[in-house]
């Protein structure tokens, strides 16, 4: 069962543009497959290269061009798979994008904090960047009338979107424990050589129980038994690591209004689900609100990614009221509010009077696939 990828058509129209493709994801989210994909209409003239393996990781080390061009060949793609694991790798790919403009050069990575900073500065003006995340509900869209997303709705609530558990429901819980303790890590832990996988899970556990809550990093602290600033670090290296993403406050013209703390939600359900070891079905569960809220966020950062739509994004809130999310394009600010159960809309007064040209929409499960654009 193939699900096209939403970035594919973006990815082929960047091709052979003078620039390389940069694609960002997760472990397990589908790059490999994609890429491979792509790469069936180059089949006579490309290369696969996967940096897992020690030889390709050598080949392409601290190389000059000439040894470069020995060990790819002629081909007229080549694709660089986890290609943060090549020491030096913005170097390796700067030497490519000079010497040998009529290839076009895709690397993947898993790790944007290490990938990232490896081009950053070699690559600039040299790169197109994509991300890939997850599946989507559009992209299962493909495979699924609109009647039967929704009827997968609270299934993927639980499991989330990661293809291999899309595609092997029969043994979605066994794998998703597998990807939530073993790849979501791979990267993390070699990342400055952190050696204590236990402070990182019990921080991801205190993150997971605090969905749809702001959290305070002294408290994070103090739960986990770290200073601050080591809170701090670990939440930055886990959102580059495609596992969570952050919501600040938005803050303009009401003193009352939040200014410090953050909300933090999962780019999957299933592996926050999984880091509680909490995989019940929705009726037996107390935490169906923030559930809905993280999995339509999470699905608005896929749509918003894939449309090419760069919104400013926060979340509103005073000591006593607050407004889920909000988006601000251009000037222009939207505010949204998740409800599972209900399909009341009440706008907070404060909130109401200090933007009242804001438009504030409710999102249920009767109007969320227009707000996902499926």
């Amino acid at each position: 069962m193939l699900i096209k990828r939403k970035i594919e058509d973006l990815v082929k129209k960047s091709l052979f543009k003078g620039k390389i493709i940069i694609i960002y994801g997760a472990r397990q989210v589908g790059k490999t497959t994609l890429v491979k994909e792509i790469e069936r209409s180059y089949s006579d003239n490309s290369s696969y290269f996967n940096c897992d393996e020690r030889d390709v990781r050598e080949a392409l080390t601290n190389k000059t061009s000439t040894e470069l061009k020995q060990f790819i060949g002629d081909k007229k793609l080549v694709i660089i798979d986890e290609a943060q694991r090549v020491e030096n790798i913005g170097l390796t790919l700067k030497l490519l994008a000079d010497n040998f403009s009529d290839m076009q050069i895709i690397a993947t990575g898993s790790s944007s904090f290490d990938l990232s900073n490896k081009i950053s500065e070699p690559l600039t003006g040299r790169k197109n960047e994509f991300y890939l995340y997850p599946f989507s509900l559009e992209e299962l869209g493909q495979i699924y009338s609109d009647l039967e997303l929704d009827r997968l709705l609270e299934n993927r609530m639980i499991f989330g979107m990661y293809p291999e558990i899309v595609k092997d429901q029969k043994n979605a819980s066994k794998k998703l424990k597998s990807i939530s303790q073993s790849y979501a890590y791979k990267d993390i832990l070699a990342y400055q050589n952190i050696k204590n996988p236990e402070i990182l899970e019990k921080l991801l556990q205190a993150l997971a129980l605090q969905l749809g809550s702001e959290v305070s990093y002294n408290e994070l602290a103090s739960t986990v038994g770290i200073d601050k600033n080591t809170v701090s670090s670990y939440i930055r290296i886990l959102e580059q690591a495609f596992i969570i993403f952050r919501l600040k406050p938005f803050r303009k013209n009401l003193r009352v209004e939040l200014r410090k703390l953050r909300k933090v939600y999962f780019y999957d359900n299933g592996m926050r689900n999984a880091l509680i070891n909490n995989l019940n079905p929705l009726h037996l569960r107390q935490d169906v609100g923030a559930l809905w809220e993280n999995f339509m966020l999470s699905e608005r950062v896929k749509y918003n990614s894939w449309q090419e739509v760069f919104k400013n994004t926060y979340f509103w809130r005073t000591k006593k009221q607050e407004i889920d999310y909000l988006e601000e394009e251009a000037g222009k600010l939207e505010a949204f509010e998740f409800k599972w159960q209900s399909d009341k809309l009440k706008i907070p007064k404060a909130f109401a009077e200090a933007y009242s040209q804001t438009p504030v929409t409710l999102i249920t499960r009767k109007n969320y696939q227009e707000f996902l654009g499926i």
